[in-house]
């Protein structure tokens, strides 16, 4: 019975662990923006890396890098935020 368990338990656990992320198209991309509070073109993700999920905006709030956060993390993905400068200091 135990064993029938672990296996069973195993079975589940197993198919997450080898999980990949995908390349998502701009579109889906633009629309997890939009759901998110940010404007189109902000998140990207490169091909070359397709693990990582990029959000582009300067001084995102809490609320749109957690919204994002949670659906690259949904995705097997990796947030990084670059926090994008308005222009040179004065």
């Amino acid at each position: 019975m135990a064993r029938r368990l672990a296996l069973l338990a195993a079975a589940f656990v197993l198919p997450s662990a080898c999980a990949t992320a995908q390349m998502h198209s701009e579109e889906q991309l633009n629309a997890v923006a939009r759901n998110c509070g940010l404007s189109v073109g902000e998140v990207m993700q490169d091909a070359s890396e397709k693990r990582l999920l990029f959000l582009m905006r300067s001084e995102p709030s809490a609320d749109q890098r957690a919204c994002l956060y949670r659906w690259a993390h949904r995705g097997h993905m990796h947030l990084v935020i670059v926090n994008i400068a308005n222009g040179p200091a004065s």
